[in-house]
């Protein structure tokens, strides 16, 4: 039977929480088709009351009224957006989505979604996400909540949680992933052109991103270090590529950044070495080299420090590849 999966939307809703996941599901459905099978999806929208819902990009929606809270649904994905606060205080709402989840197989938010998740009580005692500028309000509004501000998603038991906006894609391809194979979500990826699969457990912005201030004079440094990790990036070489003398760039990386060069350039080849272990099959040792860590050893210990896990373990739970022997 096609799994029902009911995107919720409201007033002011983030358009993208709405169609990313949708078209991933549907594209599931067309690759279904193609290969003589029957789709394994019914996505539909779904909001409250008649009328189109205006979303926050100014483009109305077309949605079914929301469907009777016991009858029973696969998944139930809650979209964010600015709509998302006065939704959570509409109790007729959150009502609903209480009752609509106890029948779902599973529930889902985007984005700011977990805000009228939250208010219906169905994340109490969860490891949750939401977009990094709300992490904070949602853990504040609602204690009970174990929120985690730097993954682009995470399942939680048959509760998934994501970042902003796009990471709402990121999640719907893991759904597609735990229903159908992870060979249909990297064809969903490929016909949508997007990256499969960024894990859960990576950062929501890259950590050259994190480090970027408005008009900062190390952003084309920052660049530079991502594009060199196999150099020796020590404190002489890293001052004349910045045009400084090295008592100078030192002092002013520490004050524009808030830490000291090495920690950046190990927060960058840690970032680095990341993407390689869930993307290719490179061995974990030829990783350490191509990220310029030299040694495999070093890397572990930087892994261990910055993320809790060996590389090798980080590989395991986050991409299912197995190492091609020497590669």
């Amino acid at each position: 039977m096609p799994k029902t999966i009911d995107v919720l939307a409201f007033a002011n809703v983030q358009l993208l929480d709405v169609t990313g996941p949708l078209q991933v599901f549907a594209s599931a459905n067309d690759l279904a088709r193609q290969q003589g099978l029957p789709p394994p999806y019914v996505p539909r929208v779904i909001a409250p009351g008649p009328e189109p819902v205006m979303s926050s990009a100014g483009l109305a929606l077309v949605s079914a009224q929301l469907p009777s809270p016991g009858q029973p649904c696969d998944t139930l994905i809650v979209a964010g957006g600015w709509g998302v606060y006065a939704a959570a205080e509409d109790a007729a709402l959150v009502a609903w989505v209480r009752q609509r989840a106890a029948q779902s197989r599973r529930v889902a938010s985007v984005c700011t979604g977990a805000f009228l998740l939250a208010a219906s009580g169905w994340l109490d005692g969860r490891r949750v996400v939401t977009h990094w500028t709300r992490c904070e309000q949602l853990a504040q509004l609602y204690p009970s909540l174990q929120v985690e501000a730097n993954p682009i998603f995470i399942n939680d038991g048959p509760v998934w949680t994501s970042a902003g906006v796009t990471a709402g894609i990121d999640l719907a391809l893991a759904l597609v992933e735990a229903d159908l194979g992870r060979a249909m979500a990297l064809e969903v990826a490929r016909q949508l052109v997007v990256f499969l699969k960024r894990p859960g457990g990576q950062s929501q912005f890259s950590v050259t991103l994190a480090l970027q201030q408005d008009g900062s004079r190390f952003d084309e440094l920052h660049a530079w270090i991502a594009e060199n990790l196999k150099l020796d990036l020590n404190i002489p070489s890293l001052a004349l590529q910045a045009g400084m003398s090295e008592r100078s760039f030192v002092r002013h990386y520490r004050q524009e950044t808030g830490q000291t060069p090495a920690r950046a350039i190990e927060a960058i080849r840690v970032e680095s070495a990341r993407r390689l272990l869930c993307d290719t099959g490179m061995a974990v040792k030829r990783v350490a080299v191509q990220c310029g860590f030299g040694s495999e050893e070093t890397l572990r210990r930087s892994f261990l420090k910055a993320l809790g896990v060996t590389p090798q373990a980080y590989r395991e739970r986050f991409s299912g590849r197995e190492a091609v022997p020497g590669g």
